[in-house]
């Protein structure tokens, strides 16, 4: 499964949407993927959600959150 870590951006002051967007637009039909930030993306995953993408997130021991989006069925 495909990784993205929007974490530096993030810490840098950065926006990454428009890198996720990107990093989506690369994927195989019915490819997953996974997102690490230092927050839990609410907004994003709504977003994704419209996309056809279901998510579990977990926080992470150092407070960052990892997001696993799978394509819905």
């Amino acid at each position: 499964m495909k990784q993205l870590d929007v974490r530096p951006t993030l810490l840098a002051g950065g926006e990454p949407f428009m890198d996720i967007m990107t990093f989506v637009n690369t994927l195989e039909p019915g490819e997953g993927f996974e997102l690490l930030a230092t927050f839990r993306p609410d907004p994003l995953l709504k977003v994704m959600e419209t996309k056809g993408f279901s998510n579990v997130s977990a926080e992470l021991g150092d407070g960052s959150w990892l997001v696993t989006f799978t394509p819905a069925d």
